[in-house]
């Protein structure tokens, strides 16, 4: 394992004045969002991959670049993966990876966050690194107040089949996402923020609707989010 993950605690960073983004993405576009979001040299990145998104990932072109060449991106600062969790030479009373990272993140962001995923989240279930990290969020934000000054807030960009989307189960979980766990004005509690999927008309009588936000977008949403959180004192 590497030495930087193995040591890896939120207290190290606390006082680097950046904010730090949680990327967890299983897409294609993700070299293009981390490269993006390090643009703006405000923003830390560690990325966080399952192995099925890696593969996924991998397995999409030949042109696509080895996860572990992202680390060259100027501000991405770590990769992380499911096995990472959990190391031979861990011993009692030492740092959880996955709490280590909740306490460092100021931002998660899940592009995609499929149905599988909302699924799991919306019910508990912590069975791989990223959902250990939803799982174990500082929904209050009362927890990690000495690791950060304000609330921290996960983005989930909804990805997947269009019946899936449509799909009575899907409405009843995206209820609990943005209607209980949702920021809004008029929810300050909230620590959730949908970013949901286009619409594109097709010649059928149905719509295409299930699809990822264009990265782009999503990066828009990010910023405008850290560029908040950095004009506060």
């Amino acid at each position: 394992m590497d030495p930087q993950i193995l040591h890896f605690t939120a207290q190290q960073y606390t006082n680097d004045n950046k904010v730090h983004v949680l990327l967890a993405a299983a897409t294609i576009k993700l070299p293009d969002i981390a490269e993006a979001l390090c643009r703006n040299k405000n923003i830390s990145v560690r990325i966080l991959v399952t192995e099925p998104a890696e593969n996924l990932i991998i397995g999409q072109s030949s042109k696509q670049p080895v996860l572990d060449d992202l680390l060259q991106i100027d501000g991405v600062d770590a990769i992380y993966r499911d096995e990472d969790e959990w190391s031979p030479s861990w011993t009692r009373g030492g740092p959880v990876l996955h709490i280590e990272l909740r306490k460092w993140a100021h931002i998660l962001l899940v592009a995609p966050m499929s149905a599988n995923t909302m699924a799991k989240m919306t019910n508990g279930i912590a069975d791989n690194l990223l959902l250990s990290v939803i799982r174990a969020w500082d929904t209050t934000g009362v927890v990690d107040m000495g690791f950060k000054s304000q609330k921290t807030m996960v983005f989930t960009a909804l990805d997947m089949d269009t019946c899936m989307y449509r799909h009575p189960v899907t409405e009843k979980q995206l209820k609990v996402l943005r209607d209980e766990w949702g920021w809004s004005e008029s929810n300050p509690k909230g620590w959730v923020t949908v970013l949901p999927p286009t619409e594109k008309s097709l010649d059928s009588e149905d719509d295409d609707i299930g699809n990822m936000m264009d990265w782009r977008d999503i990066v828009t949403v990010i910023q405008n989010y850290v560029a908040g959180l950095v004009q506060k004192p």
